[in-house]
C-alpha cells in the first residue's frame, strides 16, 4: 500500500518512507494540527489480522506515551483508521546504534558507557513506572546529532512476545539480546532489561554480540547454557570495572545480576571515576547443580515425534492387543472410564502443584534483617570495615562492594554509611548487593590556585589528583564561553578536608542562542523587518533619500549577511525614501496683502485768463510694484502688479517642506512653510 501523500485521520500527512522493520513501517510525516514533524510508525498487515495482539499492541503503547524521559522517544498518539493501526512518535534526527557500530566497530569505552548509562536512566524511568521493555538491542535506540541516547519501541515488545506465533517469528531475530529467562519464554521483568543492556555494552566494545550461531534456536541455547567469553579479551582497551559490570549485567540467574537499574547506574557513574578499580563484586550460584539445557516445547514435540516414528513398527501389534483388552474391561464397567479420567486428572495436578512449589521454593533465596553495621541508624558505635563484612557474611551476604571517602568525624577504616540502609523488620534477600562506604579519616588539602578562567575538565583533574569531591554548578554568562570556571567555593588556594565538597560553577555560555545574520539587502522595508525579526534579532531603521535606487528597499544593513550574532542583538537597516512630489497652488491678493486702498477722483479748481472759475477733475494712478514669490532658494514669479490687484496666480511642482515667501518691491510681505509631501494643494496670500 502505498501511504505517501496520505493524509491520516485529518491531521498527519505522510511524507516519505524512513525505516522498515520487523513489525512495522516507519514514515516521515507532517502534523498539521501542531505543524511539526514526527515519525509515525504503522504495523505491518500481518499483525492487523490479530485482535488479541491489537488489544495488547493498544494498552502497552498506550503505557509508554506515559513516560517522559530525555533518553526515551516520546509517543505523540497511538491511532487506528482504515485497519491502519499507527503509533505517532517524536521524529529524531540520527541514527541507530547498530548502524554507528556497524560502521564505527568498537566504540571507546567511556562513549560506551555514557551511552550505557543514558539507556539505563530510561530503563530506571520505565521500570519504576511498571513499564519493561523486552526487546533492548542496538537497533532500539537511536543516537541523536548531539550525542544523545534514544530509547523507542517500550512496552512494544511485550504485545508481540504475548501474541501469535506470526508476531514470535518477527521477533526471534532479537534473540542475540535474549535473556535466558525470555528465551525460555519464561518470566521476564526489570533484570531481564539490564541482562539485554549487558550485552548491547558488550558489543559496543567488541564489535560483535556474546553468543552468535547459524538458526536462532541455537543462539537461544547458548544463551541459557554457555558463559559469555570477556569482553576485555576481545578489546584489551576496556577497564577492569567496566568488564565486570556487563559480566555482572549478564549471569544467567536473574537474581546475580544488578536487581535495578538504579544500582547499575551507580556502578557505571564510578566507573568513569575509578576505572581500573575492581569495586564490582560478582556473586555466584548459592547451589553446585551445572547449568542445564532445558529444551523448549518444540524441541519436547520433535523428540516425541521421532520416538513414535522408531517404535511404531515394532509395538503395533502389541499395541492391537492392549486395546482389546482395555476395550473389553469399559464394555463390562460402564463406571470405570470416567473414574480413570478423575484419577489420572488428579495425579497431574498434584504434581504439577508439588513441582512448582518445589521450584518456587528452590529459586527463592533466603531472606534475613539486614543488619545495622554503620552505627548512624541507631546511634550505636561505628565498626570496621573487616568487622562489618564478617557480620554480612556470617548472615549469608556476599554479594558487597566497598567505597572510600574521606570524612572529618569517622576514623579511618570505619563504616560511615551502607546501602541498604538499615531499618527495624527490613528483610531482604541474602542476594541482594550491598555498599558499604569506608572512612579515610580526616585530611587537610590546600586547593589549588588560578582555577577561576580554566576549562572545568582541567580542574576537575587537579581536584581528582587531590582525590576531592567536587558538584558542578552550571550559570549563563554573557561575557565567557561555555566550560569556563567562574567561581569556586571554598576560594582557590584555602585549605579544606577533604571531606569538604568544592562547588564549582561554570559558565553554560551565553542564554542567548546564536544567530546567523539573514541577508535583507533589496527586500522591501516589510520583508526585512519580518525576516530579521524571525531571525530573533532586534531592527532599528534609518531612512536615506537616493535617486538612483528603487524606493522603499533596503539599501544598507550594519550587520553582514552569514555573520554570528546573539539572539536578541540589534541590526540597523537603511531603507530608501524617495521624496513625494506635489503641485502647489498659490494665489496673491496683492490688494489685500498690501492693504491698498484706490485712489478717489480729485477736483482742482483754476481761474482762467478771463478771471472765471474753473473746475477739473481727474483720477490719481494706481500704484504698481514688483511681485516676487520665492519657494526655498527658487524664485517662481518676478512681475509688476498693481496693488488693485485681488488675484495672482502660480503652480509649481517639488518636494519636502520648504518655505514660500512673498515680496513687493524687495520687502516681504507674507512668509509660510508648506509640506509639499502632502500632495497637491493650494495655498492662499491675502
Amino acid at each position: 500500500m502505498n501511504l505517501i501523500g496520505k493524509m491520516l485521520n485529518n491531521r498527519y500527512e505522510v511524507l516519505e518512507k524512513i525505516g522498515n522493520g520487523g513489525m512495522a513501517v516507519v514514515y516521515k510525516a507532517k502534523c498539521h494540527v501542531l505543524n511539526r514533524y514526527v515519525a509515525i510508525k504503522i504495523l505491518k498487515d500481518e499483525f492487523t489480522t490479530d485482535s488479541e495482539f491489537i488489544k495488547k499492541f493498544n494498552t502497552e503503547a498506550q503505557a509508554a506515551a506515559s513516560l517522559a524521559h530525555p533518553n526515551i522517544v516520546s509517543i505523540y498518539d497511538v491511532c487506528n483508521e482504515d485497519n491502519l493501526y499507527y503509533i505517532v512518535m517524536e521524529l529524531i534526527q540520527g541514527k541507530t546504534l547498530k548502524e554507528i557500530i556497524a560502521e564505527d566497530g568498537r566504540l571507546s569505552w567511556k562513549w560506551s558507557v555514557n551511552i550505557a548509562m543514558q539507556i539505563a536512566s530510561a530503563l530506571e524511568t520505565a521500570h519504576k513506572n511498571n513499564i519493561i521493555h523486552r526487546d533492548i538491542k542496538p537497533h532500539n535506540i537511536i543516537i541523536t546529532e548531539d550525542g544523545i541516547a534514544k530509547v523507542t519501541d517500550f512496552g512494544i515488545a511485550k504485545a508481540v512476545s504475548n501474541s501469535t506465533i506470526t508476531a514470535f517469528g518477527t521477533t526471534i531475530g532479537s534473540v542475540h539480546y535474549f535473556s535466558p529467562e525470555h528465551a525460555r519464554g519464561g518470566y521476564t521483568d526489570a533484570k531481564s532489561d539490564l541482562y539485554s543492556l549487558g550485552i548491547v555494552m558488550y558489543e559496543m566494545l567488541t564489535g560483535k554480540v556474546p553468543f552468535d550461531a547459524d538458526t536462532p534456536v541455537s543462539v537461544a541455547l547458548k544463551q541459557v547454557q554457555e558463559e559469555p567469553v570477556d569482553p576485555i579479551k576481545y578489546n584489551e582497551n576496556i577497564p577492569i570495572s567496566v568488564n565486570r559490570i556487563i559480566l555482572k549485567s549478564m549471569q544467567k540467574d536473574p537474581n546475580l545480576r544488578y536487581q535495578n537499574a538504579t544500582e547499575m547506574l551507580q556502578d557505571l557513574s564510578l566507573s568513569l571515576k575509578k576505572p581500573n578499580e575492581d569495586f564490582v563484586v560478582l556473586a555466584t550460584r548459592n547451589d553446585d547443580s551445572p547449568t542445564q539445557k532445558i529444551p523448549t516445547i518444540y524441541e519436547l514435540e520433535m523428540e516425541k515425534n521421532n520416538d513414535r516414528k522408531t517404535n511404531r513398527t515394532s509395538s503395533v501389534e502389541n499395541n492391537r492387543k492392549k486395546e482389546s483388552k482395555i476395550k473389553q474391561f469399559y464394555s463390562k464397567h460402564k463406571w470405570a472410564r470416567p473414574v480413570t479420567i478423575l484419577g489420572i486428572a488428579m495425579i497431574i495436578f498434584i504434581i504439577a502443584m508439588c513441582a512448582t512449589i518445589a521450584i518456587m521454593n528452590g529459586s527463592r533465596p533466603n531472606q534475613v534483617q539486614i543488619p545495622n553495621v554503620s552505627g548512624n541508624s541507631d546511634g550505636s558505635e561505628r565498626i570496621t570495615k573487616d568487622e562489618a563484612i564478617r557480620i554480612l557474611n556470617e548472615l549469608g551476604f556476599t554479594d558487597i562492594s566497598v567505597e572510600e571517602e574521606y570524612n572529618d568525624e569517622v576514623e579511618e577504616g570505619y563504616v560511615i554509611s551502607q546501602d541498604p540502609e538499615y531499618r527495624d523488620n527490613y528483610a531482604i534477600n541474602v542476594t541482594k548487593h550491598i555498599t558499604l562506604t569506608i572512612s579515610k579519616g580526616q585530611k587537610i588539602v590546600t586547593l589549588p590556585k588560578n582555577m577561576v578562567g580554566k576549562d572545568v575538565n582541567d580542574v576537575k583533574k587537579e581536584l581528582d589528583k587531590l582525590e576531592l569531591k567536587y558538584e558542578i554548578i552550571e550559570k549563563n554568562s554573557e561575557t565567557t564561553q561555555a566550560g569556563i570556571v567562574l567561581e569556586v567555593s571554598p576560594e582557590e588556594g584555602e585549605e579544606i578536608t577533604a571531606a569538604t565538597t568544592v562547588q564549582i560553577t561554570v559558565s553554560k555560555g551565553s542564554a542567548y542562542k546564536d544567530v546567523t545574520v539573514p541577508n535583507v539587502i533589496n527586500k522591501t522595508e516589510n520583508d526585512a523587518v519580518a525576516t530579521l525579526t524571525e531571525a530573533g534579532l532586534l531592527v532599528s531603521i534609518d531612512y536615506e533619500e537616493n535617486a538612483s535606487k528603487s524606493d522603499g528597499i533596503v539599501t544598507y544593513q550594519s550587520a553582514n549577511p552569514g555573520k554570528t550574532l546573539k539572539e536578541g542583538d540589534s541590526v540597523k537597516i537603511v531603507v530608501n525614501k524617495q521624496p513625494v512630489q506635489s503641485t502647489v497652488t498659490i494665489n496673491i491678493n496683492l490688494k489685500s496683502l498690501m492693504n491698498y486702498t484706490e485712489p478717489k477722483p480729485v477736483t482742482n479748481t483754476t481761474i482762467d485768463e478771463y478771471g472765471n472759475t474753473v473746475n477739473t477733475t481727474f483720477t490719481p494712478e494706481i500704484e504698481k510694484g514688483t511681485v516676487v514669490i520665492e519657494v526655498g532658494s527658487d524664485t517662481i514669479l518676478s512681475d509688476s502688479y498693481s496693488f488693485n490687484t485681488t488675484n495672482i496666480t502660480k503652480t509649481w511642482t517639488t518636494t519636502g517642506v520648504k518655505e514660500v515667501k512673498i515680496k513687493v518691491n524687495g520687502v516681504t510681505k507674507d512668509t509660510k512653510n508648506v509640506d509639499f509631501n502632502k500632495g497637491d494643494q493650494t495655498i492662499n496670500f491675502q
